[in-house]
């Protein structure tokens, strides 16, 4: 039964023991307050743009980082390299957004032939033009940006001395699902009317569960009573017993409950019980690994109210073998759940715009919102790029 007044939460409990307000209104409608996020939180953090694997050795594509347009450059042997999209000339693109073009040793501008070395972005050569003797070589290379590969997501930062990466678990949370070997066998993406933080708002809680997801609340029955977890619950003690998180008989994420092929070997029965094992690194990704495949969902803002999902599922390659297995069939389920999930996102932002809304206030059972709140003021304030 729900309850009008909550009493205190155990010390050990996530609950917040008051009601903040939200940020406000701006936060999700105003293009100055977007555009700051831009230059502060994507522009210094990092972002997960996709996998290595799916990115093969010569090959270059063009993507974004934020307000930034980024390549990407695998050369032949493998390496992999990024650089701002913009020859050092007079600034055109080297490869379209979203664009894949074979990669030798050059990175050559199509414009004027400007070439680049793959690996450093040095300027090799100046094409047709013939430069004046004031003019140096090493001065014109493509502008960096940094990379890190973690269980073979390509991450990139825009800052010149980058921070180290971070998520809301330890990094070391996957060490045993084999997720280098992953291989990606379907992708999904939609472009949402919302503003992204009210994806990540709406992914953080779950007292919308109930009403939004009923198919969400029988694969996982802690969600009907509006939470993430059995220590949300108003009355949670640290010596209650922890169930099972899937519905009974249910292994895995998957329309009948069991596993869509070969389970990964090397899980502890403590992950096998779990279900599902949530890793999350704002701004831009959530990853969720069960017994037998691995979802990644990143976020991509568009402008302050549009916003670009994208969502991979990764199995491993016996799995992907299997005579008549369908990728898209075991992607159903989490696929009609972001439908909602999105759907929801929008009717939210569409109530913010109102020019009655101005802030909203948090519930104790939303502790991981205003958690997301913090930091989004924290990282915008360390570049002092938050709004007046």
């Amino acid at each position: 039964m729900p309850h009008d007044i909550a009493q205190s939460p155990h010390p050990d409990s996530p609950r917040l023991s008051h009601c903040p307000e939200t940020l406000p209104r701006a936060a999700w409608i105003a293009p100055e307050w977007f555009a700051r996020e831009m230059e502060t939180i994507f522009a210094r953090e990092w972002v997960m743009v996709g996998r290595l694997a799916d990115l093969p050795a010569g090959t270059m594509r063009g993507t974004r980082v934020g307000a930034a347009p980024v390549l990407l450059a695998r050369a032949p042997d493998g390496s992999l390299s990024a650089f701002h999209n913009s020859c050092r000339h007079r600034g055109s693109e080297l490869c379209r957004e979203g664009e894949e073009r074979s990669l030798g040793k050059l990175i050559t501008c199509p414009y004027h032939a400007w070439a680049f070395a793959a690996k450093d972005g040095r300027l090799v050569s100046t094409a047709h033009a013939v430069p004046t003797a004031d003019f140096r070589k090493d001065d014109h290379a493509l502008k960096p940006v940094a990379t890190r590969i973690w269980n073979g997501f390509i991450f990139l930062n825009l800052a010149s001395s980058p921070g180290p990466l971070t998520a809301d678990m330890p990094l070391e949370t996957y060490d045993n699902w084999p997720m280098a070997s992953l291989v990606t066998g379907h992708r999904w993406i939609s472009d949402l009317d919302c503003n992204w933080k009210a994806f990540w708002e709406n992914y953080s809680e779950c007292l919308h569960c109930p009403g939004i997801h009923p198919e969400l609340c029988e694969m996982v029955p802690v969600y009907r009573q509006g939470i993430m977890g059995e220590n949300e619950a108003q009355d949670w003690t640290p010596d209650q017993p922890t169930g099972p998180n899937l519905k009974a008989g249910a292994e895995s994420w998957t329309p009948s409950g069991a596993p869509c092929g070969p389970s990964f070997p090397g899980l502890t029965p403590e992950e096998r019980a779990r279900g599902y094992t949530f890793v999350t690194l704002w701004p831009s990704t959530y990853i969720v690994a069960h017994v037998d495949y691995v979802r990644a969902v990143r976020l991509e803002p568009v402008s302050p109210t549009r916003t670009r999902l994208v969502a991979e599922w990764y199995f491993s390659p016996e799995t992907l073998a299997q005579p008549g297995f369908d990728a898209a069939t075991i992607a159903a389920f989490a696929k009609l759940v972001m439908e909602q999930d999105g759907a929801a996102s929008e009717m939210n932002q569409r109530g913010i715009a109102s020019p009655a809304f101005t802030r909203g206030t948090l519930m104790p059972e939303e502790y991981e919102i205003h958690r997301f709140h913090q930091w989004v003021l924290a990282a915008m304030a360390a570049s002092k790029g938050v709004p007046a």
